[in-house]
């Protein structure tokens, strides 16, 4: 056998091994998101349980891949721009992880193909059509380039929404704020609201425009459901 058949078989070795792994490591590090930012979810039977299925979320903190990871019932699958993949180590875990990579103004071609991959597989792909982490705990523009993706996946699309997460994190903070259930009300609880499937067929038919404001639309409701869950004191919606 050749060194790349067995660096192949190798790799796939990890991959299975993280497939086994992924479940366990849920209860360990949902207790610790209930204790360190008295995490909340709601919404995770809105996720189908077979199928590819496109989650679209906001995008508040570095946290939050890690609390929708929590709320979905099902493996996910993410994307990272490929400045992240000069760092070596991160790279390791990304690719352990099949994370997949996008140029830093939004869908590569290889980023788009990546994606299609994984949801022709029946896999789970969480994407954040914003771009980027948000400036100010609101919903910025949706990239264009999501419409295409819709358009190509024809699949289930589930909004999920998350709130206190920038509070937490935000991209301006170096260090992450916490906020233990044991504590009155502070900022930084984490809650994450999944809506219903959209119909992927059905969106895919619409212009881009309609279907950006759709996609705006539901995310925002999701959003405003996730501060209600998290008692955002803040919030009056």
């Amino acid at each position: 056998m050749s060194w790349i058949s067995s660096n192949g078989l190798f790799a796939l070795g990890l991959r299975r091994s993280v497939d086994l792994i992924y479940p366990l490591l849920y209860y360990p590090i949902g207790l610790l998101a209930i204790f360190t930012h008295s995490f909340r979810v709601e919404g995770r039977r809105n996720v189908p349980s077979t199928g590819p299925v496109l989650l679209i979320g906001n995008h508040q903190s570095y946290l939050d891949i890690v609390m929708m990871s929590l709320a979905c019932p099902r493996r996910l699958h993410f994307l990272a721009k490929m400045p992240l993949f000069g760092n070596r180590i991160l790279a390791a875990i990304m690719r352990l992880f099949e994370t997949i990579s996008v140029d830093a103004e939004g869908f590569s071609r290889a980023g788009l193909e990546g994606i299609l991959q994984k949801l022709k597989k029946g896999q789970t792909v969480l994407i954040y059509p914003e771009g980027e982490r948000t400036w100010d705990d609101e919903l910025a523009p949706l990239k264009p380039g999501v419409s295409l993706l819709v358009r190509k996946a024809r699949c289930p699309i589930v909004p999920v929404g998350i709130a206190g997460a920038f509070a937490a994190w935000p991209r301006t903070r170096p260090f992450m704020r916490f906020a233990p259930p044991f504590l009155n009300w502070s900022k930084g609880r984490i809650a994450v609201s999944i809506g219903r499937p959209i119909d992927g067929a059905e969106l895919a038919e619409l212009d881009r425009e309609e279907m950006l404001a759709v996609l705006d639309k539901e995310l925002r409701a999701v959003m405003a459901n996730a501060r209600k869950l998290g008692g955002d004191r803040s919030y009056r919606g």
